[in-house]
């Protein structure tokens, strides 16, 4: 008899990414979908529609269906997920089991809209777990463990932290804030500063290649196009990392001061255990130049990149019911009731 395939899916704001066990990381595409405005006909979806971002012609749109990591738009997240899992896995018959890495910070009602859009996009069985405890799984860290664990998990639209011991959530806070927000305040930014409108892509591009949270031994620089404010003409400018760095500083203090927060909630016993081993960084977010460094200098604690940020809550995502397992199966030989 056949089983269902399980898989992990990382629905994320910027990007979605697809586990399937014994294959890995199958699917890693932008969560944009090119709709015919009056219509809504699905135009693209994934790469072919992130290129189409603020450069559709009339007739057509192409929308971010994530906010904030949650849906903003149920019929096209379940549209784009039907997409990715044919793609991810053209030739199954079954239904799979599918684990979504959520924020903790959605309502109720986010939550279950998580779940239809699952269901619709034709799951057998639906699971949502924290992100962070995904992305703790998917850094390889030993939750099961009678020892704190912190992790920081910075996606394109929300920042988790939680202090993880014995498979549960001890102290988790999130915030409605990430990489996207660092894209806006670039936006923000070089319009206030320059009188210059750029859209996402360029705001991005100056995040990925010149942006850091912390003064660097070099100033990099990087030409840039734009639209003048006022007249609308072609214009460029020449930006560096030094800018960039002021432009995206509000953001990063939130951050920073929601991590000091959840220290500052973390029993004793737990917080000791975070200064020993240090804070694991996951999410795409993380790998901001010279982010971990700033962290570590404000809170006093060792900062760790993960070896696969990016990836890290789809494959936790995925692994969650093989560990889930493992970890009843604990449970049962240990438990002195049942000896």
């Amino acid at each position: 008899m056949f089983e269902a395939p399980e898989i992990g899916i990382d629905l994320g704001t910027c990007n979605t990414l697809i586990y399937i066990m014994g294959k890995g990381i199958v699917l890693n595409e932008p969560s944009v979908v090119a709709v015919e405005r009056g219509t809504k006909k699905v135009i693209a979806i994934g790469s072919d529609a992130k290129q189409m971002l603020w450069k559709t012609p009339a007739n057509i749109t192409a929308i971010k269906p994530m906010r904030d990591g949650v849906i903003a738009d149920l019929d096209l997240t379940e549209k784009m997920i039907r997409y990715f899992i044919a793609r991810s896995m053209p030739r199954s018959l079954l239904k799979p089991r599918m684990v979504i890495g959520i924020p903790s910070c959605i309502t109720e009602v986010e939550r279950r809209a998580v779940e239809e859009s699952a269901y619709k996009a034709g799951a057998r069985e639906v699971i949502v777990i924290e992100e962070s405890l995904a992305a703790a799984i998917g850094a390889d860290i030993a939750i099961f463990e009678p020892a704190g664990h912190m992790i920081c998990d910075i996606g394109g639209g929300t920042t988790e932290i939680s202090v993880i011991s014995l498979g549960g959530m001890v102290v988790t806070n999130a915030i409605r804030l990430g990489g996207d927000e660092f894209d806006q305040s670039i936006i923000n930014h070089i319009r206030s500063t320059h009188n210059i409108k750029i859209g996402e892509l360029t705001a991005e591009q100056l995040k990925m290649e010149i942006g850091n949270a912390a003064p660097d031994k070099t100033i990099e620089k990087i030409e840039i196009k734009g639209a003048d404010a006022i007249t609308g003409l072609p214009k460029r400018l020449e930006i560096d990392s030094v800018e960039i760095r002021e432009s995206i500083k509000d953001p990063i203090i939130q951050i920073i001061d929601e991590i000091k927060k959840t220290l500052g909630e973390t029993p004793s016993e737990l917080a000791a255990d975070v200064v020993e081993r240090g804070i694991v960084m996951t999410g795409g977010g993380s790998l901001l130049k010279g982010l971990p460094k700033l962290i570590s200098k404000e809170t006093g604690v060792p900062v760790f990149l993960a070896e696969n940020p990016l990836d890290c809550v789809a494959l936790g995502a995925g692994k969650y019911l093989e560990y889930s397992r493992k970890f009843d199966q604990a449970k049962i030989r240990y438990d002195p009731i049942n000896r």
